[in-house]
């Protein structure tokens, strides 16, 4: 199920990589007429997803829309364990899991945010995840291949505020079903509709827990770039807000929302309904 949503999903994550990063071969020029004598200036202007995308395809092929993948599907089951720890969801157990899982992967994310950044037009030689990672070795050291941890700790906030709303809302619609059968069956029988809610609770949480913490994806693709300037969460945080502004912080976020949200219904629903039945 997992290695599956990552291949699915890869398109996705190449597009919203791309939109975070600095990278110059994102933008496109705009002209504008001058309010003040008339002529027009050009300005330069950060593209949508379907922009992005056609650029991808028409610069550098089909191919180019899975890059990273090999690193994806190494990562993805570790990261996915610290994102969904719901069994015991106080704050202890959801930090600590988080911790060790980004402290252990992230030099395979940091080699997958390279790769998909990596932009070669048709018929040049693509980098592989090996000559990445001799690269990174040779221009920074070990210390290279944990550049962005901080953001990946900042992230875990997402984690915490996602299973907040999330058992705020599950809370609120078992108490509701209570009280709607008062007189009626066992309240512990669920039925298809109560995984439906869970579900719709599920993707209703995460979507607040990804829209107020999403600057921290942002933020670590940037200090994931190859010879970056960006050196430190908080240095990068101001200098993106002071050179592109606060909406350069949420670049990409549709993209993201659109690959996170059904494959974190999905997985909720699946887990409260093997709980439940584990449970009989």
């Amino acid at each position: 199920m997992l290695l599956f949503s990552a291949i699915l999903t890869c398109p996705l994550e190449v597009v919203k990589t791309r939109l975070q990063s600095s990278s110059v071969t994102l933008y496109i020029s705009e002209v504008q007429l001058s309010t003040v004598n008339g002529a027009s200036v050009a300005r330069m202007s950060p593209p949508g997803p379907l922009h992005c995308l056609k650029l991808i395809l028409e610069k550098e092929g089909p191919r180019s829309l899975f890059r990273g993948l090999g690193p994806n599907l190494v990562g993805v089951a570790p990261s996915s364990y610290s994102d969904n720890i719901t069994s015991k969801p106080d704050l202890e157990h959801l930090f600590f899991p988080g911790f060790t899982a980004i402290t252990a992967t992230n030099p395979i994310w940091l080699i997958k945010t390279r790769l998909q950044l990596d932009a070669r037009n048709r018929g040049e030689r693509r980098m592989s995840a090996f000559e990445c990672v001799r690269r990174v070795y040779q221009s920074d050291g070990l210390r290279g291949f944990y550049r962005g941890m901080s953001a990946s700790y900042a992230g875990i906030s997402e984690t915490v505020i996602h299973f907040v709303i999330y058992e705020s809302i599950k809370r609120k619609l078992i108490e509701s079903k209570a009280n709607a059968n008062m007189d009626d069956e066992d309240e512990s029988v669920k039925d298809a509709s109560d995984f439906v809610g869970m579900m719709l609770a599920a993707a209703t949480s995460k979507t607040c827990a990804t829209s107020i913490a999403y600057p921290h994806e942002v933020i670590r693709t940037r200090l994931r770039e190859e010879g970056s300037k960006y050196r430190s969460f908080f240095q990068t945080l101001n200098m993106v807000v002071r050179e592109e502004g606060y909406r350069a912080l949420y670049r990409g976020l549709t993209t993201h929302l659109v690959r996170q949200i059904p494959n974190t219904a999905i997985m909720m629903c699946t887990y409260e309904l093997v709980v439940y039945l584990l449970n009989g």
